[in-house]
């Protein structure tokens, strides 16, 4: 059974999902994914892939309410108006609505990602996501957000994995309720031939991917 967690704004969503990026073949990804009881997907329009996510899941035929999508806003996209038309494009790709949709990064340097807040905000008060959040935000970008934003950001995805914490991301969202989300928790792969990891893993007779897994769970990431 996944464990669920409970979002800022009230809905309960899966702790683990099947991440995206990179992966080949991904209609038998998915559907492994979900044989292994997993029940969301994680895509974002950088990963060149919504139309392929969109066309496994298709295919797979899993009822559309039995699942969790997430996407993301990409950088190039940023502003209220053009938020708004890449959402459409990212449907149109994904052949249905995602449940979530984050800002990529915060790219301070186009100054707009209040603007893009707005967009995923009316998004939201429209219906059309059940979540928003945002991706890759630290706490100076978070601060300012937070202070014009009428609805605060329910999950910040980061890079969280035992080799790279960032203590402050995660302990400054964790006091303004933003659920964590973890993407590569294992490394990129470099985690699983950690000796200290190792060692941890053939004490307790699970893999080391288990190991950085439920490091990231009792930590209270997704």
């Amino acid at each position: 059974m996944i464990p669920q967690i409970t979002l800022n704004n009230g809905i309960c969503v899966p702790q683990l999902s099947i991440g995206t990026y990179k992966v080949d073949d991904l209609q038998s990804v998915i559907r492994a994914g979900f044989q292994a009881g997993l029940d969301a997907v994680d895509a974002a329009e950088h990963y060149h892939n919504e139309a392929e996510v969109g066309q496994a899941l298709a295919a797979i035929g899993r009822p559309r309410s039995e699942y969790y999508l997430s996407t993301k806003i990409w950088n190039l996209d940023h502003g209220y108006q053009r938020t708004l038309e890449a959402f459409e494009e990212s449907v149109r790709r994904l052949q249905t609505q995602p449940d979530m949709l984050l800002i990529h990064w915060p790219c301070p340097m186009k100054g707009l990602y209040q603007e893009t807040w707005q967009a995923l905000q009316k998004l939201y008060a429209d219906g059309r996501v059940k979540a928003i959040g945002v991706s890759n935000f630290l706490s100076h970008h978070l601060v300012p957000l937070l202070a014009r934003a009428r609805i605060a950001p329910m999950v910040n995805q980061i890079e969280f994995h035992p080799g790279y914490r960032q203590a402050s991301t995660f302990d400054f969202c964790a006091s303004r309720n933003i659920q964590v989300v973890a993407w590569s928790p294992l490394a990129r792969g470099a985690l699983v031939r950690n000796p200290v990891i190792l060692e941890i893993a053939q004490n307790h007779g699970v893999s080391t991917g288990q190991v950085c897994l439920r490091w990231c769970l009792q930590h209270g990431a997704a």
